[in-house]
């Protein structure tokens, strides 16, 4: 039998009705969407192909023929004297041209002005004001019903309790979206995460859930935002301005937040240049948008136009292509960062998301491939906004297959098999052989040539790509080996640019103990620790065979970072590149600390520009002496230095009383 028979066909429209209601509770009434909006928009447009050709399945009960959701049964249900509907959509420029045509049509005129305006991705909310006073708010609900949220939307700080201005209906229903800014959902989800709470998928579901707490006092805290973009009941009537733009600019002088960005558009060729404009800055509004609406921007041509089923004729939603996507995991590999962290990766079947076609999806760390239990061989929702390197959102558990499997993190880095370790106290694994990992050579490189390092002047990040990149240095070790030729033959490396460089690195054989320890890049090993290690193992053969139990013994050396030595050590490529270092003939002397009973064990900030000394410097001549030398000013600071433009660390200092101090007192103490 053929899949489009009758038969066939009505088992696959009652599927759908099923499938579509289920997922719109979840959407709706839970706050829990289970697939992506256009996998949602996609079974959706199926529903409505299947009624185009078979009206006479369609029910008073039908998806088609409602806003969907429900009324949650915990709120009191509100009745919409004027039904909040949903708007048709158009996902290609033949719909909107269709959309224009039959407005044109409608009103017999050759062209028709329209109010474009965004579609935000939130919750709609219908605000009743009676005499300017806030009286009841409700959510869509099914369009005819809602959820009584007044308490709540009376938390929400850009929802005004009292309309300003001179002229002001008795009865004023305004129609908008609560929604919540990007940087604030970010905020809040790192603050659930701190105490343990669960984040929220997106800002939609962020802003839904926050609304619909049945304690006020919960959506008081959570940080939601308003925008107006239409009207419901009103009395009298004489106060409706004559066009939907007159009506937003009214909502202002009210004191009712209106988004700025809108425009009225006279034209087909007008409304597809909002849609591209709108398109280009969707990644760097503060909120989310799913696309943009036009609406006949005169309320008598929109009521000559009237509505349709769930829909008004006058008004279109023009969606951009959707951010994210269902496919399926092929694979989880693991990527090497140029410091070494080790990022699971999904190998996607190809999709298309955002206008791009993506193959493949970060999992950030194996906490998070845990988190959202991601096994290869799942259906996942995949996102991608503008620039961002996509990710995997979510798994659709229900479609896991019996073959599924779950990932399990490698033990050895795949570029150069040193083994992978994790820190107890980090959430990022990380591959060991830091000097001589392919992936993190460039980075290798650079931190060792740092001026607080091994200060090899002139060996710069674009030097170093193009001597990895030429394959003339792997490890360290080999800056020792380079000639004069190879360097003049690079791009922009004259002769005398390549004996500076050359005279550079053999300066920098003859340095400290100190600054060799921290250009090896061990990780959790800064300045102040390498100093540490430099005095008590006095030479680098001694630090390379230290035991874990001996390092603890070292100044402000705990567990992590004698973990962290242990590891960098017991790898027999880190050794080796080390060994070769030693013998191009590194001479690395141990500075003498002479302590100094007025600053030894005082702690110092430095700030703003000094007459005479660089603030390294400054901060050397501290360290030699046994002071510390911190980034920031608290009550347990004993001076802070300041120079000339010293900004907010002297005014601290000056809030919690700490001793400030020129340079030259500086100097005097430490004499």
């Amino acid at each position: 039998m053929s899949s489009n028979s009758p038969t066939n066909l009505a088992e696959r429209y009652a599927f759908l009705q099923k499938e579509l209601a289920r997922l719109e509770h979840a959407y709706y009434a839970l706050d829990n969407p289970l697939l992506p909006d256009s996998e949602y928009d996609r079974l959706y447009r199926e529903l409505l192909d299947i009624e185009a050709v078979h009206s006479e399945w369609i029910t008073p009960e039908s998806l088609s023929q409602r806003v969907g959701g429900v009324a949650l049964k915990q709120f009191d249900s509100v009745t919409h004297i004027v039904p909040m509907l949903s708007l048709n959509n158009a996902f290609d420029d033949v719909e909107l041209i269709a959309f224009d045509r039959r407005c044109r049509e409608g009103l017999h005129l050759d062209h028709v002005d329209y109010a474009g305006e965004l579609k935000f991705d939130g919750l709609a909310i219908s605000l009743r004001y009676e005499n300017g006073l806030l009286v009841r708010a409700a959510t869509r609900g099914d369009g005819t019903s809602g959820e009584d949220v007044t308490a709540n939307v009376k938390t929400i700080r850009a929802i005004p309790l009292r309309l300003t201005g001179m002229s002001i209906p008795k009865v004023l229903e305004v129609r908008g979206e609560v929604f919540m800014n990007l940087n604030d959902f970010r905020k809040m989800n790192v603050q659930a995460a701190l105490i343990g709470e669960k984040e929220f998928a997106n800002p939609r579901n962020a802003a839904a859930g926050s609304l619909r707490q049945l304690d006020s006092k919960v959506t008081a805290k959570r940080p939601l935002s308003f925008f107006a973009y239409g009207l419901g009941a009103l009395e009298p009537q004489s106060w409706l301005p004559a066009t939907h733009e007159e009506l937003l600019n009214a909502y202002i002088k009210l004191g009712i937040p209106v988004c700025s960005e809108r425009r009225i558009l006279k034209s087909v060729a007008e409304i597809l240049t909002f849609y591209k404009d709108i398109g280009a800055k969707r990644d760097s509004l503060p909120y989310d948008i799913d696309g943009v609406v036009y609406k006949v921007n005169s309320f008598a041509e929109q009521a000559k136009l009237g509505f349709v089923s769930r829909a008004p004729r006058f008004a279109l939603a023009h969606k951009f292509p959707a951010q994210e996507a269902l496919t399926t995991v092929l694979g989880i590999d693991v990527q090497v960062g140029r410091t070494g962290a080790i990022t699971p990766v999904a190998r996607l079947a190809p999709v298309v998301v955002g206008g791009v076609t993506v193959t493949n999806a970060t999992l950030h760390n194996e906490d998070e491939v845990k988190r959202k239990d991601v096994w290869i061989g799942d259906t996942v929702s995949v996102r991608r906004a503008g620039d961002v390197i996509p990710e995997v959102v979510s798994v659709v558990k229900e479609r896991r297959q019996p073959d599924a499997k779950q990932f399990v993190m490698p033990l050895r880095c795949p570029v150069c098999d040193s083994h992978i370790e994790r820190l107890a106290d980090e959430a990022i694994a990380r591959c060991s052989g830091g000097l001589f990992c392919g992936a993190q050579r460039k980075q290798a490189l650079i931190h060792f040539a740092h001026r607080r390092a091994l200060d090899i002047e002139g060996l710069g990040e674009k030097i170093v790509d193009q001597l990895v990149d030429h394959n003339l240095v792997r490890t360290p070790a080999d800056l020792y080996r380079l000639g004069f030729t190879a360097l003049a033959n690079l791009e922009r490396m004259g002769e005398k640019s390549a004996d500076n460089l050359i005279a550079a690195i053999n300066h920098s054989r003859n340095t400290t103990l100190a600054r060799f320890i921290f250009a090896l890049g061990i990780r959790h090993v800064g300045e102040a620790t390498a100093k540490d290690l430099a005095n008590h193992y006095r030479n680098m053969h001694a630090l390379m065979d230290a035991k874990f139990d001996d390092l603890l013994l070292v100044n402000d050396v705990g567990p992590v970072v004698a973990s962290s030595i242990m590891s960098f050590m017991g790898e027999t490529h880190n050794r080796e590149v080390i060994e070769q270092l030693l013998a191009s003939g590194m001479q690395l002397s141990v500075e003498e600390k002479i302590i100094s009973d007025a600053v030894a064990g005082k702690t110092f900030v430095l700030t703003g520009t000094f007459p005479t000394l660089t603030r390294d410097e400054a901060k050397d001549l501290l360290e030699k002496v046994g002071a510390k030398v911190s980034g920031t000013v608290s009550k347990k600071t004993d001076y802070v230095v300041a120079g000339v433009d010293a900004g907010s660390k002297l005014k601290k200092a000056e809030e919690l009383g700490v001793q400030v101090i020129d340079e030259t007192a500086m100097l005097k103490l430490l004499k």
